[in-house]
C-alpha cells in the first residue's frame, strides 16, 4: 500500500515542479505511531513559537476524523479541508486566520466519514495547492497517530518528518515500525521525545533504536536524528484545557526553552 501511495505521491510533486510557480513554503510533517504522546499540542506550540520569530505558519490539521487542533488555537472554522477537497470552497475560503499574529489553520473535521476518500490520494492534493499560494514560510502537518493508509499519505509527500514518541514500550515499538517503513523510501528521520526526564534519556534511546535498525540492516543511508525532548510537566496540560499556548502563558519555562531549541536544529534541518 505504501509503495503504491509513493508512486501517486511522486507524480503529484513531480506537476507541482512543472508548474511555473516557485514556492518559497517548506512542509514539515508531525507524527508519531502511539496516540496520546501529545503530538498536537507540540504542533501547535511549535507553530506559534514559528510564528514569534517572524515565520508565516499554516497548520494542517491532517487527524482524520479526529480533528482537535481548533480547540488549541480556541478559533471555530467555517470551513475545513474538506470543503475544499470535495469541490465546496476554494482553497483560500478553508483557511482560518487564528488569533496568533503569523498563524494560520485548515481546520479538519471531527467524525468526519472519510470512507469515500479510501486510496485515493485526494488528502495531500490541498498540501500542494497551499504550497502554490506562496504566502507562508511553513506549512506544518499535524497528523493522525499510527500508520493508516492516510497518515501514509502525508509522509510520501515530505522529506521533513518529525516523530513525537514517549519512553513507553509500546511508543517505541511504534516509532521503529516508522523508521523500518520510511528507510524505504526516505532519507531521514527526526525524533522528539516528550514527557522525560531529560535529554539524555531520548538520546540514550535514540541510539538504541539506530543500532536495532542497523542489526536488522535497515537501510544503512537512512538517518535517525534525535532533535531534543520536551519534559513532563502538568502545567503543559492544563493551558491545553483553558484553549491556551503553553510557551506563551510561560514564556520563561524549562519546557519553552527546550521547545526553543528544537525550534533551532528544525530550522537548519528543514530543506
Amino acid at each position: 500500500m505504501f509503495n503504491s501511495i509513493s508512486a501517486q505521491a511522486s507524480k503529484l510533486v513531480n506537476l507541482t515542479k512543472n508548474s511555473s510557480v516557485v514556492s518559497k513554503t517548506k512542509l514539515l510533517t508531525i507524527t508519531s505511531g502511539k496516540g496520546g504522546v501529545g503530538k498536537s499540542t507540540l504542533t501547535a506550540n511549535m507553530a506559534y513559537l514559528l510564528a514569534r520569530r517572524g515565520f508565516k505558519v499554516a497548520v494542517i490539521d491532517a487527524d482524520i476524523g479526529l480533528a482537535n487542533m481548533q480547540v488549541l488555537f480556541d478559533i471555530k472554522p467555517r470551513y475545513s479541508l474538506f470543503d475544499y477537497i470535495e469541490g465546496r470552497n476554494t482553497i483560500e475560503e478553508v483557511i482560518s486566520q487564528t488569533s496568533y499574529e503569523n498563524i494560520s489553520l485548515i481546520a479538519g473535521k471531527s467524525g468526519y466519514q472519510y470512507s469515500s476518500l479510501k486510496a485515493s490520494f485526494v488528502l495531500t492534493r490541498i498540501v500542494e495547492d497551499v504550497k502554490t499560494l506562496n504566502k507562508f514560510d511553513y506549512i506544518i502537518i499535524d497528523t493522525g497517530a499510527g500508520l493508516n493508509e492516510y497518515v501514509q499519505e502525508f509522509l510520501s509527500i515530505s522529506d521533513n518528518i518529525l516523530a513525537l514518541t514517549t519512553t513507553d514500550p509500546s511508543a517505541l515499538t511504534d516509532v521503529y515500525a516508522l523508521i523500518k517503513m520510511l528507510s524505504k523510501d526516505k532519507e531521514k528521520l527526526l525524533i522528539c521525545f516528550n514527557h522525560t526526564k531529560n535529554y539524555n534519556i531520548g538520546e540514550t534511546i535514540s541510539k538504541s533504536l539506530v543500532n536495532l535498525a542497523k542489526k536488522n540492516r535497515l537501510n544503512s543511508n537512512f538517518m535517525v536524528k534525535y532533535i531534543g525532548n520536551v519534559s513532563t510537566s502538568a502545567n503543559i496540560s492544563t493551558t491545553s484545557r483553558l484553549r491556551k499556548l503553553f510557551v506563551q502563558e510561560f514564556t520563561n519555562d524549562e519546557i519553552t526553552l527546550q521547545l526553543q531549541k528544537i525550534i533551532d536544529i528544525l530550522l537548519k534541518e528543514i530543506r
